[in-house]
């Protein structure tokens, strides 16, 4: 009912009724027209009654009314069913500003942020330094992982650790199961990697979370590293990959020593890793 207040019959396309128009916003006769329902039924539907409804009856109504992803998500869900995939608003397209003084501020650990395809978005100087993240590699995580050499040269498990990562890549994938953009990546993923082809004919699934990591630097050698994967709700289609240093390994003090200007000067000339 409040969301239907909100609507002017001037923004549905109808005349305003003028001085027989007693209440702001849609009738529910008018709801009902507009979405191809039932007067009785859309009046059940405001009133919680037990009554049968379909993703798409609530989605004719939800384009009457004007409602946001979030709200859109919300009606499917007071009324049992499953939800559709949050979208991105439009008022918060724009935050990925405030996303990179985040990953910044985490510094000097390595963090990046990458997309729903793991296409890389942003990535901050430790992640450059220390997972050897730049411009001149495919940037995509999954892709890189597997062509990148100075990455691989770096992981002291690759292959203990690719099993995780391309099991969690398939439960990524299993979220948006016709998006052609995830398929794009799988074929050029096999056709540039027998090894993550392999991987991927297993048909494991792993929901990403905490993961550990052992890299070996050429200039401070051994790094333990624990790797977290965060969503915004307000952007979903991207996801925050924070690289904490582990306790007791002295991980975090050669994190600092590189991010300083000591450090940053023996990083240009690195001993062969």
């Amino acid at each position: 009912m409040s969301r239907r207040a909100r609507i002017s019959p001037a923004e549905a396309g109808l005349p305003d009724g003028g001085a027989r128009r007693r209440t702001p916003g849609l009738r529910r006769e008018e709801v009902a027209v507009l979405a191809g329902v039932g007067v009785s039924w859309y009046q059940w539907l405001e009133q919680g009654r037990d009554i049968t409804v379909s993703g798409q009856v609530l989605d004719s109504v939800g384009r009457v009314l004007k409602l946001t992803s979030a709200e859109r998500r919300h009606l499917y869900v007071l009324a049992g069913l499953n939800p559709p995939v949050l979208e991105v608003a439009p008022a918060d397209r724009d935050m990925c500003e405030g996303l990179k003084r985040l990953i910044d501020a985490w510094m000097p650990f390595p963090a990046h942020i990458m997309d729903a395809y793991w296409n890389t978005v942003l990535y901050n100087e430790a992640a450059a330094m220390v997972l050897g993240m730049r411009p001149e590699i495919v940037q995509n995580c999954l892709i890189a992982f597997f062509t990148d050499p100075l990455y691989r040269s770096r992981s002291a498990h690759w292959e203990e650790n690719a099993a995780n990562v391309v099991a969690q890549f398939r439960a990524a994938c299993s979220e948006h199961p016709h998006d052609e953009g995830f398929r794009a990546v799988v074929e050029e993923a096999r056709e540039l990697s027998p090894e993550f082809a392999a991987l991927w004919d297993r048909q494991d699934v792993r929901p990403g979370g905490l993961t550990k990591k052992q890299m070996q630097h050429p200039v401070v050698g051994t790094l333990h590293v624990e790797t977290t994967q965060l969503r915004v709700p307000a952007r979903p289609d991207l996801a925050i990959v924070l690289h904490t240093p582990l306790p007791g390994t002295g991980t975090a003090e050669k994190l600092e020593w590189l991010s300083s200007p000591e450090g940053r000067r023996g990083s240009m000339y690195p001993v062969a890793g």
